[in-house]
């Protein structure tokens, strides 16, 4: 899958791996079409039954790699709908894929690395991992599913105050509120995600599929939610507001928004 992403199989677990450690596992257009690539094939091959999300190192993902993705593509907001797309496509992956999928959050969840996340069936975290919605710190707002998954998941004045306050919440309060399945040490993250990953392997994958449809569809519509943000998103990404906010966030100072 090219070295920035990689899939092992454990037993009939696949596990995807973003490896770019150096920028906190941050997603760039070309590593989110090989998870893409990476979720459908293991979602279409009857040997597994069980997908993981992982990150290099000592964090999950810290959403998308601005930087990185202006320094490749310099005109990147005249066409930004195609990167969106990109994104969406990766979420879409997750939810169509029929097997159950377990995000391995270490560290930072940061933005989409949230969306990304919240998009799996279960996670399972280190004590030290923490998600956090920061869109609105740059005049943005959440484009990976998070209006979707967020008030499913906290109810809807949790789900406005981690996107509207952009709080960080730590892995006790997640573990706490349901939204883990385990809490565990940092060394033990991956062989408590691999135990649970063999009770998924062993039990039965036409209904785990069947499940996952069920349950899914009767969450609502979220390719309406997808369209919701993509539209909203647009919007903002065309605002001075953004413009401010990004040029902030490179700068490292508080931005002036002035709601242009």
């Amino acid at each position: 899958m090219g070295e920035e992403v990689s899939v092992d199989a454990v037993g009939a677990t696949r596990v995807v791996t973003i490896r770019r450690a150096h920028a906190r596992n941050a997603l760039t257009r070309d590593v989110l079409r090989k998870m893409t690539a990476a979720i459908d094939a293991a979602g279409g091959d009857p040997a597994v039954r069980c997908v993981v999300v992982a990150g290099e190192g000592d964090h999950f993902c810290a959403g998308a790699d601005l930087r990185q993705s202006f320094i490749d593509d310099p005109h990147l907001l005249e066409h930004v709908e195609v990167y969106m797309d990109d994104f969406h496509g990766l979420i879409r992956s997750l939810v169509r894929c029929e097997k159950p999928t377990i995000a391995r959050m270490d560290g930072a969840a940061v933005g989409f690395g949230a969306d990304l996340a919240f998009a799996c069936d279960l996670r399972v975290v280190s004590t030290r991992a923490y998600a956090q919605e920061k869109f609105v710190r740059i005049g943005m707002m959440p484009d990976g599913g998070g209006t979707f998954w967020l008030p499913r998941l906290l109810g809807t004045a949790r789900a406005m105050q981690m996107i509207l306050l952009a709080d960080r919440v730590e892995a006790a309060e997640l573990h706490r509120l349901g939204v883990a399945v385990e809490m565990v040490a940092p060394e033990a993250l991956s062989s408590t995600v691999t135990a649970i990953a063999r009770r998924i392997e062993s039990g039965p994958p036409l209904a785990h599929a069947a499940i996952k449809k069920a349950l899914y569809a009767s969450l609502g519509d979220l390719d309406a939610a997808l369209r919701r943000e993509r539209e909203g998103q647009l919007a903002l990404l065309r605002s001075r507001d953004v413009m401010e906010g990004v040029a902030a966030w490179m700068e490292k100072r508080e931005p002036s928004f002035e709601g242009r």
